[in-house]
């Protein structure tokens, strides 16, 4: 079965701390769309702030991964609050703005309010998509010898 390609809109704070942790969260911890990924999909997170509550303009893809495995789970956060997770293996990755590739990407080609796409906090992107905003991070040629096999190089998952 072919991987799907995912965006989720986290704030960078967030993807920090879910990249430390070799997890993803998304939609403030809700379950249904990291439900709908399957093991061996990929995940790009989007940032638009550097903090959910205040923080600068980022507006930058800053990670990539892949969903390790079919599982989610609830992890608590506080006596209110237990988001749903999933285990991802995270790759090294630059920050890269979204700006060069507005142009470019299907999502945001000749759309004037492009950002209104990312409101919707997790969706699914093509494949092309994909490896343009992949290489903007740096992945092939930092990792990848080839789009064919690059899969076959990521650490284990841990």
């Amino acid at each position: 079965m072919e991987p799907k390609y995912w965006i989720g809109t986290v704030s960078k704070d967030h993807v920090v701390r879910g990249h430390e942790g070799g997890f993803a969260q998304v939609g403030h911890g809700k379950g249904e769309p990291l439900r709908r990924m399957k093991a061996g999909d990929w995940l790009i997170y989007y940032s638009p702030r550097t903090s959910l509550h205040g923080g600068d303009p980022l507006q930058a893809f800053t990670a990539i991964g892949q969903i390790a495995d079919d599982n989610t789970y609830q992890a608590e956060m506080g006596p209110d609050f237990h988001p749903w997770r999933r285990d991802v293996r995270y790759l090294d990755a630059t920050e890269a703005s979204i700006r060069p590739l507005l142009d470019d990407l299907s999502f945001t080609a000749g759309r004037p309010n492009w950002g209104f796409a990312f409101r919707r906090g997790h969706f699914e992107i093509t494949e092309g998509d994909f490896w343009l905003i992949a290489e903007a991070l740096g992945i092939e040629s930092q990792h990848l010898p080839a789009r064919e096999n690059w899969a076959d190089h990521l650490p284990p998952f841990s």
